[in-house]
């Protein structure tokens, strides 16, 4: 067992966050150049599937029995986190404002809190509450959500299937067999969302029509390919690996709540890429999710062992190697709440690689 700290969990889940944050400066140069939001993810997540195509052979080497054991699962991480969450989201915001798209979006940490309350009996803790009372509310602030907001059922139900996908990715996530290297299931699952998006275009359910040759980054005339190379590369390819390795050294509610950031860091690539200023009421917003990030982390850090009747919860690796290994584990019995009998390992043996 691979000593884990905490502060390695939170840097790579705000640098997933903050890689993340960028397609939205740089996606929003090409929707305005008559780029259907299909094309644009459709290209993102292949140009960045043929980048993690040499590191996964290479860090398998030859293991495909890993990748074998786990394929339920990175079939599931492809179809969810990276070809439905997308497309779920994009779908919304044809219907809503970005603001309230982003929203149904990101209930995904109350979402995940939620589930393993009714369906774990695991109820939330005071602290626990609190960040998601402040963590609702900040991303209200941030997304001015009451500044011309219009609602239509198909985009809300298409911004609470955002949401689902994104619990669905920190769930299948964090119960993969550690075995299989974080660039492993990126790429894997990116193959996957590929080959769903492609499948898509050439049934003709997903529109992948192309805008103009050249477009406009903040006031600067860009070839269309530095957009997508860098909502590929920077925004899918590193932003995949390092949520992946997020998730497994922080758990998935506590990660889940630290994705929240992404919000943040798109509000200030906005700012400096289309000089799209912060207004105070999103910075006090900004506040108001740090905070709500800090009482789910103080929480997890200094809650106790949960009893006998209770089921054990996702919490942040500490220095023992037992609690690694029920963190683990417990992560496992959420994502199986949501799979097929035997999806979390399907290895006949039955033997799970800490």
């Amino acid at each position: 067992m691979v000593h884990r700290h905490p502060l390695l969990g939170l840097g790579a889940a705000l640098a997933s966050s903050a890689a993340f944050a960028t397609s939205g400066a740089f996606a929003k140069s090409l929707l305005i150049g008559g780029w259907a939001p299909g094309a644009v993810v459709t290209l993102r997540i292949t140009i960045a599937a043929a980048v993690l195509l040499l590191p996964t052979v290479w860090v398998l080497r030859g293991r495909w029995d890993v990748l074998r054991r786990n394929a339920r699962l990175v079939v599931g991480y492809g179809l969810t986190g990276v070809a439905g969450c997308q497309l779920a989201y994009f779908y919304a915001v044809s219907h809503l404002s970005v603001g309230v798209a982003l929203l149904l979006e990101y209930l995904a940490p109350v979402l995940i809190v939620g589930w393993l309350w009714f369906r774990r009996g695991q109820a939330p803790r005071g602290l626990t509450v609190v960040g998601v009372i402040l963590a609702v509310a900040g991303l209200a602030l941030v997304l001015d959500v009451l500044g011309g907001m219009r609602l239509s059922a198909a985009g809300v139900s298409w911004g609470l299937a955002a949401a689902v996908m994104l619990v669905l990715y920190f769930l299948i996530t964090a119960g993969v067999d550690e075995d299989l290297p974080p660039v492993a299931l990126a790429g894997s699952g990116l193959v996957v969302g590929a080959a769903v998006l492609w499948a898509g275009a050439l049934v003709g359910v997903l529109d992948v029509t192309r805008g103009d040759a050249t477009v406009l980054l903040g006031r600067t005339s860009v070839p269309w390919w530095v957009p997508v190379l860098v909502i590929a590369v920077v925004a899918a390819a590193f932003a995949y690996v390092a949520g992946v390795a997020a998730v497994r050294l922080l758990g998935a509610k506590v990660a889940s709540f630290v994705a929240l950031t992404e919000v943040l860091f798109a509000v200030v690539f906005a700012w400096l890429v289309l000089a799209e200023l912060p207004t105070p009421v999103q910075l006090v917003g900004g506040v108001l999710i740090v905070g709500g990030l800090v009482a789910v982390r103080l929480d997890e850090a200094r809650g106790g062992r949960p009893g006998p009747s209770a089921r054990p919860g996702p919490a942040l690796a500490t220095d023992s190697d037992s609690d690694s290994d029920s963190d683990s584990d417990s992560d496992e019995a959420y994502a199986a709440e949501l799979l097929p009998t035997g999806a979390l390992n399907p290895d006949p043996i039955g033997e799970h690689a800490p």
